[in-house]
């Protein structure tokens, strides 16, 4: 934990840096050292991982405001623990540590010890986030695609616009615990008197009581509802990648915000068409004539059809490269493209008659060793190897 870096330095911030900075640096960052864009890459994983926590705690404002004031030891009571320990707890708050053990959290020694921790239910709360699965086809994934999606989540109960009550009637503080959603418990321990903090069973933690509870979400302020999410998916996702749609999954609790939709990218095969990474592969069958005399064909792309000039004498499986034709790369400039390669398929022809053999058989009688350079380069071997 000594080696951490402060999570603003992390994110190339300067403290006091606002939300919308925040969310941008994050963004950038995470898309440079994302792992699906920097395989077998350990480095860029560490990275991304120390980038996703940074995150974590300066876009929650509670956490970010805690680790404004105490830095790490604010949003971890273990971090140094153990560390300068000579008779005394040098910077180490005793009410977090013995707040980790008994749940509850401690203030000094003195004839007690009293609470500095919540389980404030009344406190705004983020909504979760929710998973999907989106099939694209291959032509989507290369050339990228606005799809709407059917979600359904949590959402604000559009009866009481979540506030949890009937029409008419009202929504009071918790006489309770006024309104905090907890409650402060005395009990005696080894260590004393011992304050601690629980939910309000009043109010059931949520710091107010609703006299007439709305009917649709039966009090709770939200109601499961199906909602159309469009998600504009980049040219050049791969099979598996997640995409992330801020602010389309549940909605919050007590105005917190809503969670993120998470949108995991499933590609269809394509019949003609493979690919590796960024580059297209595809295999051409041509004619046994257009191998040994070269041809001007056409070849199928992404983008369409292309012309080819096959040089005389091309050899089965012989490899060719379209420079560009390939997918768009990811995170680069939109010029930014793969290759296609192109595998020359060279068909022998079957079920010839017999004027197509003997035509063949006159032919091939005008050839010699220098028309066959592998044939004969491998006969010549062997009879180094037999002599």
């Amino acid at each position: 934990m000594a080696d951490k870096r402060d999570y603003y330095e992390v994110l190339g911030l300067q403290k006091g840096a606002t939300d919308a900075e925040i969310k941008k640096a994050y963004r950038k960052l995470a898309k440079q050292y994302h792992p699906d864009l920097n395989p077998d890459n350990p480095e860029a994983e560490e990275k991304f991982k120390e980038i996703n926590e940074a995150n974590q705690v300066l876009s929650d404002p509670e956490k970010r405001a805690k680790y404004d004031q105490f830095g790490f030891a604010g949003i971890d009571p273990s971090y140094g623990g153990g560390a300068n320990f000579t008779g005394g707890f040098d910077g180490v708050d005793l009410g977090d540590i013995f707040a980790d053990i008994f749940g509850g959290g401690f203030g000094g020694f003195g004839g007690g010890f009293s609470s500095s921790r919540s389980a404030n239910g009344s406190a705004a709360k983020r909504g979760s986030d929710i998973a999907v699965n989106l099939d694209i086809s291959f032509m989507e994934a290369c050339k990228g695609v606005s799809k709407n999606i059917n979600v359904s989540c949590l959402e604000e109960c559009p009866d009481c616009k979540g506030t949890g009550a009937a029409a008419g009637s009202t929504v009071k503080t918790c006489p309770d615990c006024n309104g905090r959603g907890v409650v402060t418990v005395q009990q005696r321990s080894m260590f004393g008197m011992m304050q601690t903090q629980k939910p309000c069973t009043k109010c059931g933690g949520k710091g107010k009581i609703i006299e007439k509870p709305c009917s649709k979400c039966a009090g709770s302020g939200r109601t499961m509802q199906t909602k159309t999410v469009n998600v504009n998916v980049p040219a050049g996702v791969d099979n598996g990648i997640t995409l992330s749609v801020r602010g389309k999954g549940a909605a919050g609790t007590n105005g917190g915000q809503h969670g993120d939709l998470k949108v995991r990218i499933s590609v269809k095969s394509d019949p003609v068409f493979k690919r590796d990474e960024d580059d297209i592969l595809i295999d051409f069958p041509i004619t046994y004539m257009q191998a040994v005399c070269g041809a001007e064909i056409d070849v199928p792309t992404i983008d369409g059809m292309v012309s080819y000039k096959v040089p005389a004498g091309t050899q089965p499986g012989q490899v060719f490269r379209l420079r560009g034709k390939g997918v768009q790369r990811l995170q680069r400039n939109p010029g930014d493209r793969g290759d296609q390669l192109v595998k020359m398929v060279v068909e022998v022809p079957k079920n010839l008659n017999k004027k197509q053999k003997e035509a063949l058989i006159a032919f091939d009688e005008t050839l010699d060793d220098k028309n066959y350079e592998k044939r004969k380069g491998f006969f010549d071997k062997l009879k180094d190897m037999f002599k």
